[in-house]
Order: structure tokens, then C-alpha cells, then sequence
């Protein structure tokens, strides 16, 4: 009886615990670590944007610097959850920009209708985040980066309107989404092959014609498994552990999250995928830089090497190849992005 009674205590204990913390996570807003300096910058901040209320995560130990926007990818993937364990060494040369998309993570609102929300409705939207940034924080222009269907959004606004940016930077750059997902396709079969699996690299050959039609895409499970996803990280982990443990999100943020993903994210892809950004923008008058991982495959650097090639306009156009990562470099080799940041831009 006193082994029972000592089990019942034990577990009864545990679900407290459990049942605190969980109201602990779903009740305290989310928050931040503070960055020191007499002119640093570490705030959540809500924005009116085009009649959306947008957040924003603002960072940067001295924000008279050089100050950068970061548009998320996904689509409805905010990198606000767990970006800060990646960033502390940009944030003392520059400013970082972080804001959920409308309809994605903290700025997603239950019960509003986003049916109607297309990628023109999100570049417009970042057209007016920059102008609002830019008065905030009392710059004329700032340099705009891109990630993933963040460079959708960002290659289309820098084109509109390079008098907002000093530079345009694409990481994990979209280009033409046929010609991408061949070659990614060519790089799952090889590596099937090499496995000495041959099943799934025939299987795999079934697809061609299909995405060679833009009517499919090569299955990310086989991406990630193959090492054309991340390489020197694990962004599922990254997201597991912030929205289990991260300050930035609490467990309603959570929940909007995946709401908001779910809800939004087909609808955008298929837009990406039925009209290219090789047929949207073909000339910005700003330096650009397409800065790719050399194993990417969500997002192909040859494709994005040639429509580099093709892009007109004023400014330096440069190609940089980062020889261990995939489809993260800013993240996979953070050290060897922010000196590249330096070099660039400071």
C-alpha cells in the first residue's frame, strides 16, 4: 500500500507540473531577452500595416546601425520562435527586422478571413512595413533580405520600389520553379542511386513528367532525407523546442501558427508555383545578391544562378555559393554569413 501511495503522489506531482506549466505557457505573453547598450533596440512592436496588424521583433545593439528586414519563407513560416539563438552577431552590427506575415504566426487573427490574401496583398503589405520601419527607425533606406517564399515576396518589392532599399538579398533563392524542382529531382535520384536504392530512384522518375508540367513538386521527406533540406541544423527541432520552450511564442501563438499555416500555405505555394518569379521581375535597380547553400534543394542555386544572369537593372548582381549547407546557410554557417554581411555591407 505505501508503494502505491508513494506512485499515486509521484504522478499526481508530475501532472500538476505538467498542468502548470502548460497554463504558465498559455497565460504569460511572449517575450525576449533584453540586448544591452545605451541605443539598443529588443521589443515586440505591433504595426498597422495596410489595414492588418502585423508583429514585429526588433533587435540590435546600437540602432543607428545599418538595418536589415527579414522576410520569412515557408509560406506562413515565421523564424521569430527560434532566429535570436542564430542572429546575436548580426545584432552588433545592424538592426534585424523580424515580422510575421499577415496571416501567419503572431500577426494571424482567429476567426478572419484570409481566403483573399495573395502574394501581391503580402508584398504590398512589406512595401508599407519598409516605409513604417524606415520612420521608426529613422533611416533612409534599409537592406532587405529574403529567405526561401521570402524571396518570392522580396524580389517583387525590391523591384517595385528600390528607392526603400540600399541592397536586395535572396537566401535560398526562388527562380523558375520548374527548372528548379528538375534539378532537385536529378539530385534525389543520384542520391538514391548511390544508396543502392533503386526502387525509390524509380519511383522518383515517375515524377518528371508531372513536375515538368509544374502540376507537382520532388517530396520534401525525400529533400530533408537526402541532406537537400539542412545540413548543419535541424529546423524541425528549432521549432519543436521554441514552441515548446522559446519565450517568443507562448502556446496561443502556437496555435496561430499552425492555424495559420494550415489554412494559408497551399493556396500561396500554387501561386509560386503557376506564375514564377522569372516572370514577375526581371530588372531591379539596387545590388543584388543571391546567397545559396550548395546542397539546397528546396530552392535549386543553378536555377538561381541563371536567373541572376537574367536580371537587368542597376547595381552590383552577385552569386555567392556556400559550400556546406543547404537550403540555411545564414544559419548552417552563421559565422561565415555574418562576415560576409561585414564585408558587404559595413
Amino acid at each position: 500500500m505505501a508503494v502505491k501511495k508513494t506512485i499515486k503522489k509521484i504522478v499526481t506531482t508530475i501532472l500538476a507540473a505538467v498542468f502548470l506549466f502548460l497554463l504558465v505557457r498559455t497565460v504569460v505573453p511572449g517575450w525576449m531577452p533584453k540586448v544591452k547598450g545605451e541605443n539598443a533596440v529588443s521589443e515586440f512592436r505591433k504595426a498597422e500595416i495596410n489595414g492588418a496588424e502585423l508583429q514585429l521583433m526588433i533587435r540590435g545593439e546600437d540602432r543607428s546601425n545599418p538595418v536589415v528586414i527579414f522576410v520569412h519563407g515557408g509560406p506562413c513560416c515565421s523564424e521569430i520562435p527560434y532566429v535570436r539563438k542564430y542572429q546575436k552577431d548580426w545584432e552588433k552590427d545592424f538592426t534585424i527586422v523580424h515580422y510575421d506575415q499577415r496571416g501567419s504566426g503572431k500577426s494571424y487573427k482567429f476567426g478572419e478571413d484570409y481566403s483573399q490574401v495573395t502574394t501581391a496583398t503580402h508584398v504590398e503589405d512589406l512595401i508599407a512595413l519598409t516605409e513604417y520601419i524606415e520612420k521608426y527607425l529613422g533611416t533612409d533606406r534599409v537592406i532587405l533580405l529574403g529567405h526561401s517564399f521570402g524571396t518570392y515576396i522580396g524580389t517583387q518589392a525590391a523591384a517595385l520600389r528600390p528607392d526603400l532599399y540600399s541592397a536586395y538579398v535572396g537566401i535560398g533563392q526562388m527562380s523558375d520553379t520548374v527548372s528548379s524542382e528538375l534539378n532537385t529531382l536529378d539530385k534525389c535520384i543520384a542520391e538514391a542511386r548511390d544508396r543502392g536504392d533503386a526502387k525509390t530512384a524509380e519511383e522518383l522518375e515517375t515524377m518528371r513528367a508531372p513536375i515538368s508540367e509544374g502540376k507537382q513538386i520532388t517530396p520534401r521527406d525525400k529533400v530533408y532525407e537526402y541532406g537537400f533540406g539542412a545540413r548543419q541544423i535541424n529546423d524541425d527541432s528549432d521549432y519543436a523546442q521554441a514552441f515548446i520552450f522559446g519565450p517568443e511564442y507562448n502556446l496561443i501563438d502556437v496555435v496561430r501558427y499552425l492555424t495559420g499555416a494550415g489554412k494559408c500555405q497551399e493556396g500561396l505555394i500554387m501561386e509560386a508555383l503557376e506564375h514564377p518569379i522569372t516572370d514577375i521581375v526581371d530588372e531591379i535597380d539596387i545590388p543584388v545578391y543571391f546567397v545559396m547553400g550548395r546542397y539546397d534543394g528546396m530552392t535549386s542555386p543553378e536555377a538561381a544562378e541563371e536567373y541572376l544572369q537574367d536580371i537587368k537593372g542597376d547595381g552590383e548582381k552577385k552569386f555567392i555559393l556556400f559550400e556546406n549547407s543547404a537550403h540555411y546557410p545564414q544559419f548552417e554557417e552563421k559565422e561565415a554569413f555574418y562576415k560576409w554581411m561585414i564585408d558587404t555591407f559595413r
